[in-house]
């Protein structure tokens, strides 16, 4: 590194790091730049070297703390591009009519109205753009607990001559320790947008209330394996989007609650700083694979407290109502399709497993979308549907106080008791048999005169 004796002393914190920075990623600092580009999560070639410094040039011009999660999308959609193919006629002319057909359908077992906009057909590009501002919004908080304990750390471990400018230029290490994650972010993203057939695919609300959307690429790609006709998987995946993308327009509660529990939970996590100080001081600038490690492979994220271990049952239970009823009402829309019960086989098969994406973003935010109970949910919703009909279990939406909840999964009989009133029922007969029983003079039992033991 150069003599800095004969610079100017009024340079700030953040000039000094700055250019401390710029020497050491063209190499005179010990920084590999093709091992800085794998721990950024990408490949090693020039587009991509180039592509990450000029990220880094703009994470230490910026003027404020926040994120630049314009890089997430930058290199989502780049990574989404490779390999992605455009949109025929055929697949429009195919799903304008699949998408047609699932409406009617729907409308007989659903008690939402139909969508007021047309479906889309994405690109796998498209999508990640589509849906990039959700992600980054669910990572935010992690990615800003990690740059914030990072800076912290190594402005700790820093030699003491060097403490007072890593201090002073901590804005600018965080934004490069949140450029570096959103990277991360994008690549994960865009190889999720290879595995998704639609924007209700994951679980959670991507898109924009009373928008639905199918990826033609991915949905033909999830029917290669299976020996069913393409007609019956298309319509089968146009139904279930359209249930899913129905019941968020018309419980306009129900995503800002998800998107906010999701968000307060990523709040709540606990970065790992002994872990962060171990590996600052075994810190090896030419060999960053071990701190990228740690990063996509959530070991920075402290295990779940007792409080975080209650939010996130909580919102397990919402993602599973919210399956459960789509995967419910797909069933009886979908009843005269001849292979619709292999399919949703398959659909649950694809889902319980998950994709090496959805695994990256688990171990990267510290949360797994998937339900953990969503044949409990699923069986409880048709139970629902049986007792009380449609209408009134689609009233269920209309607040979160009328949603079921996790005993209810535990115990479907009860609330069903509840909503057909067969509880009030039962305790309306105990009522009418003690009154008639004094009518007759005769006097109801006190506890433990019946041989029983009284309640404690």
């Amino acid at each position: 590194m150069a003599d800095r004796q004969d610079e100017p002393d009024d340079r700030s914190p953040e000039d000094e790091f700055r250019e401390m920075l710029r020497e050491m990623l063209s190499g005179a600092g010990g920084i590999d730049p093709a091992s800085l580009a794998g721990a950024a999560g990408l490949p090693n070639d020039p587009a991509s070297l180039a592509a990450l410094f000029g990220q880094l040039q703009q994470a230490m011009n910026r003027a404020d703390d926040g994120i630049d999660w314009s890089v997430a999308l930058r290199q989502g959609e780049e990574r989404a591009a490779t390999g992605q193919r455009q949109i025929t006629d055929e697949e429009r002319a195919r799903f304008d009519q699949a998408f047609q057909v699932a409406s009617l359908w729907l409308d007989e077992a659903v008690d939402f109205g139909a969508l007021p906009s047309t479906p889309d057909l994405l690109t796998r590009r498209a999508w990640v753009a589509a849906t990039m501002p959700i992600w980054s919004q669910l990572a935010e908080p992690v990615a800003l607990s990690i740059s914030d304990a990072l800076t912290r750390v190594m402005s700790e471990q820093a030699p003491e001559e060097m403490r007072q400018m890593i201090e002073g230029a901590s804005r600018m290490m965080r934004g490069i320790g949140g450029a570096l994650f959103a990277m991360q972010l994008g690549q994960v993203v865009g190889q999720l947008a290879t595995e998704v057939v639609s924007g209700g695919d994951v679980g959670i609300p991507l898109l924009d209330d009373g928008r639905a959307a199918i990826l033609p690429q991915n949905a033909a790609e999830f029917g290669d394996d299976l020996d069913i006709p393409t007609d019956q998987i298309e319509l089968y995946l146009a139904v279930r989007e359209l249930a899913h993308a129905r019941l968020f327009r018309h419980a306009r509660w129900l995503r800002l609650h998800l998107i906010t529990a999701i968000t307060a939970f990523a709040r709540g996590i606990d970065i790992d700083t002994d872990r962060l100080e171990e590996l600052a001081e075994g810190f090896d600038p030419s060999n960053t694979e071990e701190l990228r490690n740690a990063v996509v492979n959530g070991a920075l994220i402290r295990a779940k407290s007792e409080g975080q271990q209650a939010a996130l049952a909580r919102l397990e239970t919402m993602l599973a109502l919210v399956e459960g009823w789509v995967d419910a009402a797909t069933a009886d829309a979908t009843a005269r399709l001849p292979k619709s019960d292999a399919i949703a086989e398959s659909i649950r098969r694809r889902r319980a497993s998950g994709g090496p994406a959805e695994s990256a973003f688990a171990t990267l935010v510290g949360l797994e979308l998937r339900p953990r109970r969503l044949r409990e949910a699923t069986a409880m919703w048709r139970a629902v549907t049986e007792a009380v009909g449609v209408e009134a279990r689609d009233a269920l939406w209309s607040h979160p106080d009328l949603l079921p909840t996790s005993d209810d999964l535990d115990d479907p009989a009860s609330l069903v008791a509840r909503l057909t009133g067969a509880d009030t029922a039962e305790a309306d007969d105990e009522f009418d048999q003690a009154l008639e029983q004094l009518l007759r003079g005769e006097t109801p039992a006190a506890p433990g005169e019946d041989g029983e033991e009284p309640p404690a």
